[in-house]
């Protein structure tokens, strides 16, 4: 080995300045259900998974709101570039749910997104850290209540009145708004959003029951032949997302949305007649159940 290297070696032992300091690791905790608690669980899980443009306000919790007395907070399914959060001008907070990167806690990304906002100076870019670390969460920074949904058909309403006609800002908000399908809110049930794509519609609901018991009447309706909306329309699977589970369903593409409002009903009577249930799967049902867990797919 040269003096040099030597040199070198001992230098970085002994401490030196030129050692390269790490930074300290930040745990991460995954968290199955982030939205328990909150009143509307489900529409937050629909708005994060199923909702392309959506937008609803959000109050502070009585100890933000004093701290930030002037702030309005608005929470949006995206946010141009998927950002966690911008502010405007007039002093309004925007949160993304659907971001680039999260932690195993969205939770507590959302609130460290939103209170990283709410320090920040009007209309000036957010610096949101990708783990944030223990902190408070959604449950902590906001005052629980319904949340108010408005569905959107693009995503004009990222715009600022000083920048609507910027050939940039335009040719961006062009391209977000043709990814969008149309997509309703269906009122037979909460959390329920019928959307077209191209060749076909599907209707999916978040379930508000825990995961097991869901299953377990979803297989005793499967057993029975009594899975489909109606006889034109397919049972396509369900997926799993932050711990509840979402039914989803291939419908014919040319009926509208609130044609699906009925059968939609008297499914929930079906599921919720299933779920009341206190005997113990049949052999049909737990085939039916095997059925069901291998068309099941898991969204953190």
């Amino acid at each position: 080995m040269s003096k040099r290297r030597r040199n070198n070696v001992a230098r970085s032992r002994t401490g030196s300045p030129r050692q390269t300091r790490q930074r300290p690791k930040v745990r991460d905790i995954f968290v199955a259900r982030p939205f328990e608690g909150l009143t509307d669980e489900v529409e937050w899980i629909a708005l994060r998974e199923l909702v392309p443009a959506a937008s609803a306000p959000l109050q502070l919790a009585p100890e933000y709101a004093e701290r930030f007395p002037d702030r309005q907070v608005i929470l949006a399914t995206v946010l141009p570039l998927a950002w966690p959060a911008m502010t405007k001008p007039d002093g309004r907070v925007f949160v993304g749910l659907q971001r680039q990167f999260n932690s195993g806690d969205v939770s507590r990304d959302l609130a460290a997104a939103l209170l990283q906002a709410l320090a920040t100076e009007p209309g000036a870019t957010v610096s949101v850290p990708a783990l944030p670390g223990p902190g408070p969460r959604l449950q902590d920074v906001l005052s629980d209540a319904p949340l108010n949904i408005t569905l959107h058909d693009g995503f004009d309403f990222w715009l600022d009145p000083d920048t609507a006609d910027d050939p940039k800002v335009r040719a961006s908000l062009e391209r977000a708004n043709e990814s969008i399908y149309p997509t309703r809110k269906l009122a037979a049930v909460p959390a329920a959003y019928w959307c077209r794509v191209p060749d076909r519609a599907h209707v999916r609901w978040v379930l508000p029951d825990q995961e097991d018991l869901a299953l377990a009447a979803l297989s005793r309706l499967s057993a029975a032949g009594e899975l489909p909306l109606t006889e034109d329309t397919k049972f396509a699977g369900m997926f799993r997302a932050h711990g509840l589970l979402v039914p989803v369903w291939d419908l014919p593409v040319e009926p509208e949305a609130d044609v699906w409002e009925e059968p939609l009903a008297a499914f929930a009577k079906r599921y919720a007649d299933a779920l009341s249930s206190q005997e113990p799967l049949s052999s049909a049902e737990r085939r039916a159940k095997q059925g069901l867990l291998g068309r099941q797919f898991t969204l953190r």
